[in-house]
């Protein structure tokens, strides 16, 4: 039977950070319960799909999952303990926010199979927490932090980003340094980018935000990557490093554009080559399923060129790059014949190498990914 991922979409939260433009709304306990419900109903409408694979990793994002009250995520759980084909061993992860979890929470999400926390932090100083719009303090991860690993969690990620208004480069070293003294499995370390309909888009419209250079970002980002590796965190994606065998299985899946499952407001599927995603408003996608009406408002059928794209600029994120042979053989093509003057150009320009089967970019083409990625778009 076929493997696949789970992907699960809790879109509260207590308050939205300046630069997210996550499909996520604060300030609506009251919605809790019916989205639960919601979300329950389109299990049920999936079932028949979700029995066709074993489940191999399960992501629960948002939003702030582990600000959901205990007894509504415990239904969410059950149902898939009760009634999903699951993988032995399988990769369970939720996402979290410090000052949301407690210890019932953790025991609860242990208990149930989650064994992977991971935990959006960001930054190591209080004041830049509170100038980006986060609800907790460095104190609060800590304890947070500590009470998963006493609870049991043997796996644990933590999402920093880098780039931040008003940050220097001593600043986000002093995150690195302190994050490593925890000795976390996985961490995520991005750069910030300014999104649209987000507080900061509009600061930044306004001329109120001062953002470092673009080249103290990178200076930013090699710190990151010097400073991991020297403590034997492997440089896996652009934007990921883990100890050994602590590859995030759910997000490899989206970088090496395999079928995914998702289930919740906003949620995306990709399967037999068709992209799907949900309704995005809450109140909308409570009442389509209440009535038992349609919740999809997206279908797109991929045509084979469309696939090898996508394959090609995400696979590109993992640093090992592309197994070219893998796919020529997926797909019966010649991916260098394809691409012959890409790959040629990248090349000469010194932004992508290649050994064996493997095309990859280069430290310089890391930093001009967008301009490779873009180079891949077949017309």
């Amino acid at each position: 039977m076929k493997e696949i991922g789970l992907y699960i979409h809790i879109p509260f939260c207590h308050s939205k950070c300046f630069y997210c433009d996550f499909n996520s709304y604060s300030n609506m306990k009251d919605k809790f319960n019916p989205y639960v419900e919601g979300l329950l109903k389109e299990f049920e409408i999936k079932k028949e799909l979700l029995s066709k694979y074993i489940i191999k990793s399960i992501f629960i994002g948002g939003g702030t999952p582990s600000l959901l009250p205990i007894d509504e995520m415990k239904k969410i759980l059950d149902y898939i303990n009760d009634n999903l084909k699951l993988k032995k061993n399988l990769e369970f992860t939720i996402e979290s926010n410090p000052g949301t979890l407690d210890r019932e929470k953790l025991e609860l999400y242990l208990r149930s199979g989650i064994n992977r926390i991971s935990m959006g932090f960001q930054a190591w100083q209080d004041y830049m927490l509170k100038e980006i719009g986060r609800i907790h303090t460095k104190d609060e991860f800590i304890q947070n932090f500590k009470l998963a690993r006493e609870v049991g969690f043997e796996n644990i990620n933590v999402d920093l980003m880098f780039g931040l208004p008003n940050q220097t480069i001593e600043e986000w070293r002093e995150t690195l340094e302190n994050i490593v003294k925890l000795n976390p499995e996985h961490i995520s370390s991005y750069s910030l980018k300014i999104e649209d309909n987000t507080i900061f888009a509009r600061k930044y419209d306004e001329g109120l935000l001062k953002l470092p250079s673009e080249e103290e970002d990178r200076k930013m980002y090699y710190l990151a990557k010097d400073i991991l590796t020297k403590n034997n965190y492997i440089h896996y994606e652009i934007s990921n490093f883990c100890k050994k065998g602590y590859e995030s299985v759910h997000n490899v899946i989206y970088w090496k554009n395999e079928e995914y499952i998702g289930v919740g407001l906003g949620a995306h599927s990709y399967i037999n080559k068709t992209r799907t995603s949900n309704l995005i408003d809450v109140n909308e996608y409570i009442k389509n399923l209440k009535m038992g009406n349609r919740i999809e408002i997206v279908e797109e059928e991929n045509h084979i060129k469309d696939h090898i794209s996508e394959c090609m600029f995400l696979g590109l994120r993992l640093i090992k790059g592309i197994n070219i042979y893998e796919l020529n053989e997926t797909y019966k093509v010649n991916i260098e014949q394809i691409y012959e003057k890409q790959i040629k150009k990248f090349i000469d320009e010194g932004l992508m190498k290649q050994e064996g089967q493997y095309l990859f970019l280069t430290p310089k083409g890391i930093d001009l990914s967008n301009q490779v990625f873009m180079g891949f778009l077949i017309e």
